[in-house]
């Protein structure tokens, strides 16, 4: 067989591995996610989370020279040897798609967290209104410990640094009950394409390739916390963005500082009051009312601030994420956000917040 049609041959095998590996769930729970991962991710982050800015940035930006610079020498004789072009780009992509899911992305197929917790998944509306009354209160409780007045708005004061290292109090506090949240060797950097990001409405991303936990340093800084903390919890091998909320969730309201638990119960918050938005708007203005001004002001600002940054880039990148999202095991797409509303309802229905 010619060299060049080998490794797209490869891509082929490597889907139709992936395909199998849907049906066995506990084996790359054992074997990859409990096995080889925590080799290959923690071996990254001792070699390059010292590193004070985002090596995976920088490999990402020569990547795209790269190829912007291939695709613009062939651009004259492209039709001419269209087939041989194809097939390099097929290989060039076969190359990357094997990387990515061998050093991450197999993740996705593990056992899923409601299944590892024993959580369960259905829950009715006076279940879902019963808790957000209670998210209500407690962030309404905490807001007021840090203003000590309920129509401030929490000003988070600590630089990125500061937060970076303070998050690993919460997944400690967390690993005592949940050994399998266990955090060490931290690699949490600000990415050099935080305005990209921002244009993408994206507040972190993790790097497959070099297991760096970028986090957009343009955002609102009270939403900070938790969006560290999901994008530890994808260095950690959890794939679903669902998961990853519910985790960053937890490692934030374990946390003994009162602005990181701020900043996890507001941000379960706006998502119960998105919920019921969608469900039933009549609810949704009355719980609205319940709800502090200040953190209204919270939310207003960070709003405001996405809105800013609207385009049509943002939608079209998103429509791409969503595909992906659910070629990946995430049926719900880019609403899988969304669903972990869904564990929590069901977390807290015999736990105190």
């Amino acid at each position: 067989m010619k060299r060049k049609y080998l490794l797209p041959l490869l891509l082929i095998i490597q889907i139709l591995i992936l395909k199998t590996l849907a049906f066995f769930p506990e084996l790359v729970e054992s074997f990859y996610s409990n096995g080889l991962y925590p080799l290959l991710s923690n071996f990254l982050r001792i070699l390059l989370g010292w590193i004070p800015f985002s090596i995976g940035d920088i490999l990402y930006f020569i990547l795209i020279l790269l190829a912007l610079k291939w695709f613009w020498s062939n651009r004259k004789n492209w039709r001419l040897n269209w087939k041989d072009r194809v097939l390099a780009v097929l290989g060039a992509v076969s190359v990357f798609h094997f990387f990515f899911y061998f050093i991450w992305a197999i993740n996705y197929y593990r056992i899923p967290l409601f299944e590892k917790m024993q959580i369960k998944r259905e829950y009715s509306d006076a279940d879902l209104l019963d808790f957000t009354k209670k998210v209500i209160a407690k962030t309404n409780e905490i807001q007021n410990q840090i203003t000590k007045n309920d129509s401030l708005k929490v000003i988070y004061p600590y630089s990125h640094e500061a937060t970076f290292e303070k998050n690993i109090n919460g997944y400690k506090h967390l690993a005592k009950n949940y050994p399998f949240f266990s955090y060490s060797n931290q690699s949490l950097k600000k990415s050099l394409f935080s305005l990209p990001l921002t244009y993408m409405g994206f507040g972190g991303y993790l790097n497959p390739f070099t297991n760096e936990a970028q986090v957009n340093y343009l955002m609102p800084r009270y939403n900070l916390p938790t969006t560290s903390c999901h994008e530890m919890a994808h260095q950690m091998g959890y794939a679903s963005e669902s998961e990853c909320n519910f985790i960053g969730f937890l490692a934030s309201v374990h946390n003994d500082d009162l602005y990181f638990k701020y900043s996890g119960y507001s941000f379960a918050l706006r998502y119960c009051l998105n919920n019921w938005y969608i469900r039933n708007e009549k609810i949704y203005q009355e719980l609205l009312k319940t709800v502090h001004p200040g953190i209204l002001k919270n939310y207003k600002e960070s709003e405001q601030f996405w809105m800013q940054y609207q385009t049509p880039i943002e939608k079209g990148f998103h429509t791409f994420y969503d595909h992906y999202l659910k070629i990946n095991q995430q049926e719900e797409g880019i609403n899988s956000y969304s669903k972990f509303v869904d564990l929590l309802v069901n977390y807290y229905k015999n736990k105190p917040l």
